[in-house]
């Protein structure tokens, strides 16, 4: 099951960052998912079934594009 991801989404996931955030806001989606931590701004780039495993809820939803 494909979920759906939108830029702009913040997510909870399921391990903390060193920084101790455990907020990402989603900025890049399709076969990888790119995210910015909400704690230092740290870029990281996830293959998206990396992404789909760690997710644990999402905290607010961006906005959706047509494709």
């Amino acid at each position: 099951m494909v979920i759906a991801i939108n830029q702009g989404d913040v997510v909870q996931l399921k391990k903390k960052h060193p920084c101790g955030s455990d907020r990402w806001q989603v900025t890049r989606t399709g076969a990888d998912i790119g995210m910015v931590c909400l704690g230092c701004r740290h870029k990281v780039m996830l293959e998206r079934s990396s992404f789909e495993k760690r997710i644990k809820s999402f905290i607010s939803k961006g906005e959706e594009t047509s494709q």
